[in-house]
């Protein structure tokens, strides 16, 4: 008999089995995946730490998860600074003096603050949707090359039909400073993600391409507790129905060339360009392998954004008011599995950067495992 099932072998359930092997547990972990770290998960192609589910770039203020994530990794001094290719024009990202300086030729922050309260005066009241927040954070000429369409193929619905509160994340600086990130610590683990996940489940008994959904009845039944971090309308079988999820497709291509765009992420902000990004996975570590040589080859992935629908994987959650009121039905559910603790993106149906599930991770085995 185990202790605890951890059902998902990604930051959640390895933060969580990490600490409860610590703890002297038996603990058993597994995934319906064929490998470990959930969509963290790296994978070395031509000697390059490839990001297999999409770009991963880890951030915090979180002193003590900072900490914490330095035990299983060194991290690299990679500073998030993506750009935007709109129809071929290239702006830096975020929203910042380079920025303004492209899109009206200005060099002033007080010229840049001017335009943009000029052009955020059509917006009166507070924003009803994703399409006035934009416009009353940065005005209508950024909102329509750099945000319009990037958020219409990211969301696959009109911006004027999306919440306000998604485009809140935006951060816009009247600084001459495109690091995405307001965080103290940044990086990426030298070596790779998968490498600090299998670090993490060093000593714990892992079983790959296993579905505990598949045969629930026997995995409650050999372990005490059940940390369950798949998705929690899965778990109970959709009885009110499908939550709403975004999907993510990845087209991967291996180039002879040792630099296709220059950058390790680049967004493409027009409606008519299909995929949303090109990440060029080889600058997450400036272009060089473990022993400072360049690498010959680059590896590109383009992201193409699609409807979720059951079987697909879902990315992120649809916080929208109708899958909001959804999703609580499903929690109250979940509080009355006395021996389940549903954690993580799917678990709890939200969005979540990866300090903030460590840190969720960190805080549900504390109260475990005291």
């Amino acid at each position: 008999m185990y202790d605890y099932l951890v059902v998902g072998a990604g930051l959640y359930g390895a933060v969580f089995a990490c600490e409860a092997k610590k703890a002297g547990k038996k603990v058993l972990v597994i995934d319906k995946r064929e490998h470990i770290a959930g969509n963290v998960y790296t994978e070395k192609i031509e000697g390059i730490n490839v990001h297999k589910y999409g770009a991963h770039i880890f951030h915090t203020n979180n002193k003590k998860v900072w900490d914490y994530i330095g035990q299983f990794a060194e991290f690299n001094r990679f500073t998030n600074s993506p750009i935007a290719n709109y129809k071929g024009e290239i702006y830096s990202l975020p929203f910042n003096m380079f920025t303004f300086n492209k899109m009206w030729g200005i060099t002033a922050p007080k010229d840049a603050l001017k335009k943009i309260n000029n052009q955020k005066e059509e917006i009166t009241g507070t924003p009803k949707n994703l399409e006035e927040q934009a416009i009353n954070l940065v005005g209508r000429d950024i909102y329509e090359k750099l945000i319009k369409g990037y958020t219409e193929k990211q969301w696959g619905r009109a911006c004027n039909e999306l919440p306000a509160f998604i485009i809140k994340r935006l951060p816009v600086r009247f600084t001459f400073d495109n690091n995405y990130f307001n965080a103290l610590y940044q990086g990426i683990p030298i070596g790779g993600y998968t490498k600090v996940v299998s670090n993490m489940l060093e000593g714990t008994e892992v079983k790959l391409k296993t579905d505990y959904l598949e045969n629930k009845t026997y995995f409650d039944s050999i372990a005490r507790k059940i940390i369950y971090t798949g998705a929690v309308d899965a778990y109970f079988d959709y009885k009110f129905g499908p939550l709403m999820y975004r999907s993510v497709r990845f087209e991967n291509e291996i180039l002879n060339i040792q630099n296709f765009q220059g950058n390790a992420v680049v967004n493409y902000t027009d409606r008519e360009t299909p995929w949303t990004r090109i990440i060029e996975h080889k600058w997450f570590e400036f272009g060089k392998d473990e022993n400072g040589r360049d690498f010959p080859k680059t590896v590109i992935s383009r992201e193409y954004s699609s409807e979720w629908k059951i079987g697909n994987e879902p990315y992120y959650p649809v916080n929208d008011e109708a899958n909001s009121r959804l999703y609580e039905k499903y929690k109250k559910l979940a509080e009355q599995e006395s021996n389940v603790i549903f954690g993580g993106r799917l678990g709890e149906y939200r969005y979540y950067d990866m300090d903030e599930v460590i840190a969720s991770a960190l805080t549900a085995a504390e109260r475990e495992l005291k």
